[in-house]
């Protein structure tokens, strides 16, 4: 179960940061968010960067 979490994880990080990104550098007709606004894009992207890094390290220690 806890390397399902860890996949889990990853996933949901590598979907914010689609997100995210798209919505910062894309044309605003695809913009998820219309570009809100650029800061939370920024924040958004950084931390799902940091998710995907601790599930990827902890993925990696279990196995």
């Amino acid at each position: 179960m806890p390397k399902a979490l860890c996949m889990t994880g990853i996933v949901i990080a590598i979907l914010i940061l689609v997100f995210s990104l798209l919505d910062l550098f894309g044309p605003l007709s695809i913009a998820p968010l219309r570009r809100a606004s650029p800061m939370m894009d920024i924040v958004f992207a950084i931390c799902a960067a940091g998710l995907g890094y601790l599930s990827w390290e902890t993925k990696r220690e279990q196995d």
